[in-house]
């Protein structure tokens, strides 16, 4: 009998978890591990979503017309425009990622750093994550020419790389691989016969906006699977609606067939009254543009003031041009945490943050990274306050990291990491 595949918790969701288990326990928190976006609902949506609510039928598997059609707009107006027929839709962006790797098959290369679950779910479907590193500055694409060299060690080793997954902008460095690296991998791709599947989820999130990434789509148009959701830009992680761009080519139909049909045996369908919401949020109304660009302006504030910090105590940081992430390294501080604190990697770091300080953050293990890396990832979503009344006015606010409860979360920050460094 095959043994079951291991099965470990996320390593976000068991952040969140150990962290809610402090807070309930009376202990001061800060809550730096999870990348759920503390923010509002938009009214417009709330409205949709309970209008909708008497639709109750599983309709397409593939999702409804009018979320397909409204998700075609969405990518057309980025320049990636897609037959409606060629979207799949799913419970959230990540079980529909989970499904593409069961329909595209064979092993899997994954950035280092990379997203927790890109490895796991690799796993999870059977086959196994091929780590690749990224170039230094620009998380979420494997080194091209170290992808070749992988893939080519790979198939000489007996293994059947089919798939290689990318993240622009990236989770967790939140940063953005260079246009001239894309297409590197999107040639490395075409000459390697690699399904490329590139998570855009954080694409509405980069500062500033025209400086937006550039997709793997652009360069290999045939081979490209792009996803993306509501979960980052518009706050709706609990709503659970994740979109694909199937590429209009032979294999791109082949692998929309085969994803439809993962889809009919696992989800059947999105919740209809989720759809009928995510269809007007994909056809971007005015007060949707407004509240992306609110909340994009917040995360650029209070990101940069928490990187700042970290420099500040010596930790070396690339510059944060997308997203709530941070990925500070404290190599340069290696000597000092070992002789105060024997901490030698980044689990260590992780757990003395948590224990001494009630500091909630993922060491770079979490995402592929050694276990002597001294690399951890802060998200600094759930900084914007405790109440609606704080998180709307956070998103208001012309300089958010004035308002006292955001002040007092940055002036944690200060306390704690400077304590660290002090010998």
């Amino acid at each position: 009998m095959t043994a079951p595949v291991p099965v470990t918790m996320s390593a976000t969701l068991a952040a969140d978890e150990a962290l809610a288990r402090r807070r309930r326990a009376g202990e001061r928190v800060l809550p730096l591990a999870s990348g759920e976006i503390g923010l509002p609902v938009l009214p417009a949506l709330r409205e949709r979503l309970a209008a909708a609510g008497d639709r109750n039928a599983y309709g397409p598997v593939a999702g409804g017309p009018e979320l397909r059609a409204a998700a075609a707009g969405y990518w057309g107006r980025r320049g990636l425009p897609v037959d409606p027929g060629l979207v799949v839709c799913g419970p959230g962006s990540k079980p529909l990622l989970f499904a593409l790797l069961l329909a595209v098959g064979g092993d899997v290369v994954v950035p280092v750093p990379s997203w927790v679950s890109y490895g796991a779910q690799a796993r999870l479907a059977g086959a196994r994550p091929i780590p690749v590193p990224t170039p230094p500055g620009e998380g979420g694409v494997p080194d091209p020419a170290a992808l070749r060299e992988a893939v080519a060690r790979a198939r000489a080793a007996g293994r059947d790389p089919r798939c290689v997954v990318v993240t622009l902008p990236d989770n967790p460095t939140g940063t953005i691989a260079r246009p001239a690296t894309v297409e590197a991998l999107a040639r490395a791709a075409r000459d390697l016969d690699l399904v490329v599947v590139s998570d855009e989820i954080y694409c509405d999130l980069v500062f500033p906006p025209a400086d937006r990434a550039v997709s793997p789509a652009v360069f290999a148009p045939e081979r490209t699977v792009v996803t993306t959701g509501l979960t980052k830009n518009l706050a709706l992680g609990g709503w659970r609606l994740g979109v694909a761009r199937l590429p209009d080519s032979p294999l791109g139909r082949e692998t929309h067939a085969r994803l439809v049909g993962v889809a009919s045996q696992i989800w059947s369908s999105t919740a209809a009254p989720v759809q009928a919401a995510a269809a007007h949020a994909f056809e971007e109304p005015p007060e949707v543009v407004a509240y992306v660009a609110a909340s994009r302006r917040l995360h650029e504030a209070v990101v940069r003031a928490v990187a700042e910090r970290f420099t500040a105590v010596g930790a070396t940081l690339a510059p944060v041009r997308a997203t709530c992430y941070l990925y500070p390294d404290f190599e340069p501080l290696r000597h000092h945490l070992a002789d105060v604190h024997r901490v030698h990697g980044g689990d260590g770091l992780a757990a003395l943050l948590a224990d001494r300080y009630g500091v909630g953050l993922l060491p770079g293990t979490a995402f592929g990274e050694s276990g002597r890396s001294l690399r951890i990832r802060a998200a600094t979503s759930r900084l914007y306050g405790e109440s609606e009344a704080e998180r709307l006015e956070a998103l208001s606010a012309e300089d958010p990291t004035r308002l006292p409860w955001i002040r007092a979360s940055l002036d944690r920050v200060t306390e704690v990491l400077t304590d660290l460094v002090t010998p």
